[in-house]
């Protein structure tokens, strides 16, 4: 398993943290550890997914991973 942190831009309260997490449980191999007002920590088996993937995940949710 992967290990991972993202910035995330755009995320300003506890509604954007509840929209990053509703997207992200969608995602079948990733473990979400952790999601705050601007970032996200995760563990995801790159067998599987990959960060590309993850990002997507934020952007249905609304917001940008930084790079």
């Amino acid at each position: 398993m992967v290990q991972k942190e993202f910035s995330i831009e755009g995320m300003s309260c506890q509604h954007c943290v509840m929209a990053v997490k509703r997207e992200l449980a969608k995602v079948g191999g990733l473990e979400v550890r952790d999601v705050r007002i601007g970032s996200v920590s995760v563990a995801y088996d790159d067998t599987i997914i990959d960060a590309a993937r993850i990002e997507a995940a934020v952007a249905e949710a609304g917001y940008r991973i930084a790079h």
